[in-house]
Formats: structure tokens, C-alpha cells, sequence
């Protein structure tokens, strides 16, 4: 099909699109697309939302009636293994899913550009991006994130200023018999506590905390990257594909038998027969562009802000859960919670990017 540095398409290659399955998959994908859009905002969004919870929670009793006993605490153990202890399943899984995103496009993508004289740098990007990706990647696995223990304890206590409202002076936590430091938190998953805690991430199997956060968003960084170059590498072939052969240039008889000129969803339909693993790949690679790139958004907002994900969470409620032990009167504003910890863009970009702590350990080793 490909000879001469240019694909040959003859004009019988073309399908009568009377004799292609009408494109219903096309229509489950945009549905199936909305709805994981649609999860994806109302678990970032509306997860701080108490009717949400509540919607969910009424949800799992209907299913508890439904499903069999036996079958939910497979279920229970299972999702227990996966999201509350420290495993490996997801970093596999991630490796898996990038070494087969890879693989099909250096079978495939590669050297079909490379017969339309695509440029090597062009081509050779995305495998830049991945080995910068894997550095941080793994940078983000084995960095102790700011493990809190009796030797720094001291240390940590010092970094911080108490807000009174969301972290409390002398607070200890019962499971580590540690005093917190102001935006710590107890995972329960890792089973220590961690300075400046923003989450736990199954994808690296560790605490995002203070002395890994700038590994982890750089890794969400080159991991959007990497996505969004083959997205564009894939789409581009396939548009020069289509103008090279003149696919857009032709008729075809509709089922009514009157000609029609070829449309997108025609074009659509030729290429996915055509190449139905590229054109899979670059839906695919499209998608994760676009959760990655919006995740990558909430997490510099969130560096910008000098916010961590769990203080996020948990700004709004901070307040309420003062209320009862606050003398007010009937008649005054409940307070909103306030952020303490913002001294600026770039003061809080060096925060997270040039650790004090982790320079300070560093001096005393």
C-alpha cells in the first residue's frame, strides 16, 4: 500500500459505503466519552458536596440488596488490596499501558510517517518525553515524600504556622504518637504521617507530600506531553493521508441511491476500516490528553494557590467542624476558611520546587 515515500490508494480501493457497517460504535464512543467526562467532573467537583455523598452512599445500599453477600466481600477485600494498602498492581499497569501505547506506535505510526518524509525530530519527541517521563516516574515511586518521625519531628513542627481551624496546635496523632505539624496528615494507606500531605497515589505507589510534589507534577507534565505529541503525530498522518490519496475529492452512492459527496463521518469510516488500530490509538491518546491536561490544571492551581488536594477537600468543612465550640452570635457571618500559606506565585512555585526541609536533612547527613 505504501511505495515510493507515498501511500497508493486506488480508486477501487474506496468502500461504497452501502456495503460499510453504519458507524453505531461511533455514537456509544461519544456517549461513553461524555460519561467519563461527566464522572470525572462530578468526582472533582462535586465530591466536596454532602448531597453527592449522599446520592453515592444511597446508591451502594440499593446494590447491597442486589448483589450477593458473598460476592460484595470479594468485592470489599479486592478494593481493600487494590486502594488501601501499598501494592504494585497500578505502577504495572501504568508501565503496561505506556509500553503498549509505545509499541503500537512505533509498529505502526513510525514508520508509515517516516515513508511521508515525516521529520525525525517530529517523529522522535514523544520518545524523549517518555524517557523524561520514566525519570520522574520513578523519582515520584522512591522519594520519601516528608515521612514525619521522632528524629524531625521538631523540624517540621517549626516550618509551618497553625491556623487554628483545619490544623490545630497540639494535636497528636493517636496511630504514630507523633505531634502534627501544621498541614500534615496520617495515611492510612502508607501508615505514617507525611509533611505537607496531598494525597496517596496508587499510580506510584507512595504519598505525594512535601519533597516529592515537584517529581510528581513533572511526571504529570511529560506524562501530558507524551500523550498530547502522539495525538498530534497520529492526527496528522492521518489528515495527510486522506489529502495525499484524495479520498475527500470523491463520491459515493447513498442508500437511497442519489451520489453524495464523501463527508467527515464517511472519512471516518474509511479510516477506521483502514486503520482501525491508529485511529483507535489516537481516540485513546486524544482522551487521556484531555484528563491528563485537565488534572494538570487542578494540581497547578492547586501549586499556584499553595494549596495541597487534601486541604482543598477539606477548606470548606474546616469551619463547620469549629462551629459548635465557637461562642457566636445569631445574628453574625459564618467565617470562611482562609488560606494562610500563599505568599505569592513564585514564592509558592520555590515552596514546592526547592523544599526547605529536604535541603535542611540533606546539610545534617
Amino acid at each position: 500500500m505504501f511505495g515510493g515515500g507515498t501511500p497508493e490508494l486506488s480508486a477501487e480501493s474506496y468502500p461504497d459505503k452501502r456495503n460499510i457497517p453504519r458507524m453505531d460504535f461511533l455514537v456509544l464512543f461519544l456517549l461513553y466519552l461524555a460519561l467519563v467526562l461527566l464522572g470525572f467532573v462530578m468526582i472533582c467537583i462535586g465530591s466536596k458536596t454532602h448531597y453527592l455523598q449522599g446520592l453515592i452512599s444511597r446508591g451502594a445500599q440499593v446494590f447491597s440488596y442486589i448483589i450477593p453477600e458473598c460476592l460484595q466481600r470479594a468485592m470489599l477485600r479486592v478494593l481493600h488490596y487494590l486502594f488501601h494498602t501499598r501494592n504494585y498492581t497500578f505502577v504495572v499497569l501504568h508501565l503496561i499501558l505506556q509500553g503498549m501505547v509505545y509499541t503500537e506506535y512505533t509498529w505502526e505510526i513510525f514508520g508509515l510517517c517516516q515513508q511521508l518524509e515525516f521529520s525525525l525530530y517530529y517523529l522522535f519527541l514523544p520518545y524523549l518525553l517518555l524517557i523524561v517521563n520514566l525519570l520522574f516516574f520513578t523519582l515520584s515511586c522512591v522519594t520519601n515524600p516528608g515521612t514525619i518521625t521522632k528524629a524531625n519531628e521538631l523540624l517540621f513542627l517549626q516550618v509551618y504556622e497553625f491556623d487554628e481551624v483545619m490544623f490545630p496546635k497540639n494535636v497528636r496523632c493517636p496511630t504514630c504518637d507523633l505531634r502534627k505539624p501544621a498541614r500534615s496528615k496520617h495515611c492510612g494507606v502508607c501508615n505514617r504521617c507525611v509533611h505537607r500531605f496531598d494525597h496517596h497515589c496508587v499510580w506510584v505507589n507512595n504519598c505525594i507530600g512535601a519533597w516529592n510534589t515537584r517529581y510528581f507534577l513533572s511526571y504529570l507534565f511529560t506524562l501530558t506531553a507524551s500523550a498530547a505529541t502522539m495525538a498530534v503525530v497520529s492526527t496528522v498522518f492521518l489528515v495527510r493521508l486522506v489529502v495525499m490519496s484524495d479520498v475527500y475529492l470523491q463520491t459515493y452512492v447513498d442508500d437511497l441511491g442519489h451520489l453524495q459527496v464523501v463527508d467527515t463521518v464517511f472519512l471516518v469510516q474509511y479510516l477506521f476500516l483502514t486503520f482501525p488500530r491508529i485511529v483507535f490509538l489516537v481516540g485513546f491518546v486524544m482522551v487521556l490528553s484531555f484528563l491528563l491536561g485537565g488534572y494538570l490544571c487542578f494540581c497547578l492551581y492547586l501549586a499556584a494557590t499553595n494549596q495541597t488536594t487534601n486541604e482543598w477537600y477539606k477548606g470548606d468543612r474546616a469551619w463547620c467542624q469549629h462551629c459548635p465550640h465557637v461562642a457566636r452570635p445569631p445574628a453574625a457571618e459564618p467565617q470562611a476558611y482562609r488560606n494562610i500559606h500563599s505568599h505569592g506565585l513564585w514564592s509558592n512555585l520555590r515552596e514546592i520546587f526547592l523544599p526547605a526541609t529536604a535541603c535542611y536533612e540533606r546539610k545534617e547527613k
